[in-house]
């Protein structure tokens, strides 16, 4: 059923889009707006300032992408996209090719990765929007290969990750590049009070619109916790990879872990790749493309990869280290049941995470469902009540093994 043709149904033709624009959202058969879209939209066309918060994968590109093209197409001034990561900001730039060629908008990305002389090729080009991360703007301000003097809606992408990182000292030379006298639109998949205050010092009394309560995980992501010894994660990701079919996305904590773990998936005869930030450009390239394509069936990544993936078909994703945020959580998990289809989170815990654990269950406000996968409960044992299961140990020495490690913790 189509918006048109039931009377309570959200519709894009309500919030004052172009025709133009309004005819490639038909013809890309977008035709409901997701709840970020249908608030955010009318306001931004407005020129009203915005602070949106949602959760990822609930079309926030669109919410500020689609008023920014329309606004800077019928007016003059630029458009500055600023996002945490490359990978983000190319999925950014795709979104708002929808819409560009359209609008007879041309964008460029200024990231990381990419030499120098192509981006001043790039901004010797006129474009009217800049998608960038912070890093590499500053570079270019700093070379004095561009200016932001033009700039009349600035766009913060995914805030909270940028301040996660670091960016708050960019960020704030990027700021005193671009005039007063501006629209501004912020969006994030969590409010923490960082957020508040950079709101406060760069807006004009936002708009602040917010779809679901901050933290929380899409209600179609099934959602289940394996708690195992360290050493015996291994085997359980073995069984959980036999077991599930689909594409998965598996989130490491460390660049180290993710190579490792690359290793142990090939030699399980799986095709994998790995996203960090030790692999170049088009290294991370190649494997996003690569999964994309269904090249490979499970991307291996850290937390830089956590926002940067917008992959339609994500079967499961599996959190093989908890993140040091729980915020995290929320972004990892966000990038499988993506535009309303259903998905699957599966992660691991160590018996000595039960804090971690905990801080996560009450940043979605809900118990996660205790997996009683066999080789799960065989790797959560302490390792000296296995060992108790080898026959040629003694009754004795296995109770007092036991007895040991849980003086130990």
């Amino acid at each position: 059923m189509t918006a048109e043709n039931h009377p309570h149904t959200p519709s894009f033709l309500s919030l004052g889009i172009a025709p133009a624009l309004l005819q490639i959202l038909e013809k890309k058969k977008f035709t409901v707006p997701t709840p970020i879209q249908q608030q955010s939209i009318p306001a931004a066309l407005e020129g009203k300032d915005i602070v949106g918060i949602a959760q990822t994968g609930t079309g926030k590109t669109f919410a500020f992408g689609i008023p920014m093209l329309q606004r800077l197409a019928t007016g003059k001034g630029r458009g500055l996209v600023i996002v945490p990561t490359r990978e983000l900001a190319e999925q950014v730039d795709t979104s708002l090719h929808t819409f560009a060629p359209a609008a007879g908008i041309r964008t460029a990305v200024l990231i990381g990765g990419i030499p120098y002389p192509r981006q001043y090729r790039m901004i010797r080009n006129n474009p009217r929007v800049v998608i960038a991360t912070p890093g590499r703007l500053n570079d270019l301000l700093e070379r004095r290969a561009i200016t932001l003097a033009e700039v009349s809606v600035l766009v913060l992408d995914e805030a909270d990750r940028m301040l996660d990182m670091g960016f708050r000292p960019q960020l704030n030379r990027i700021l005193q590049h671009v005039p007063a006298e501006r629209q501004t639109m912020l969006f994030s998949a969590t409010m923490p009070p960082e957020i508040i205050q950079l709101a406060n010092k760069t807006m004009r009394l936002p708009l602040r619109i917010e779809v679901a309560p901050t933290g929380t995980a899409a209600a179609q992501i099934q959602q289940e916790l394996f708690v195992v010894q360290k050493a015996d994660k291994i085997t359980l990701l073995t069984a959980l990879l036999a077991e599930h079919k689909g594409t998965v996305l598996l989130f490491s904590r460390t660049k180290h872990g993710a190579k490792k773990i690359t290793r142990s998936v090939r030699a399980m005869n799986y095709t994998a790749a790995e996203i960090h930030a030790n692999r170049s450009l088009a290294q991370r390239r190649e494997a996003l493309e690569g999964f994309k394509r269904g090249k490979y069936r499970v991307l291996v990544a850290t937390d830089i990869a956590s926002r940067g993936i917008d992959v339609a078909d994500i079967a499961v994703v599996i959190n093989f280290d908890l993140p040091n945020d729980p915020n995290d959580y929320v972004h990892r998990i966000g990038r499988t049941a993506r535009a309303g289809r259903e998905g699957r989170a599966i992660s691991f815990a160590t018996p000595d995470q039960a804090r971690d654990i905990r801080d996560i269950e009450r940043l979605i406000r809900s118990p996660i469902k205790r997996g009683h996968h066999p080789s799960a409960q065989l790797a959560a044992m302490p390792a000296a009540a296995r060992q108790s299961k080898h026959p040629r140990r003694s009754g004795t020495q296995r109770g007092g093994g036991m007895r040991r490690k849980h003086r130990n913790g």
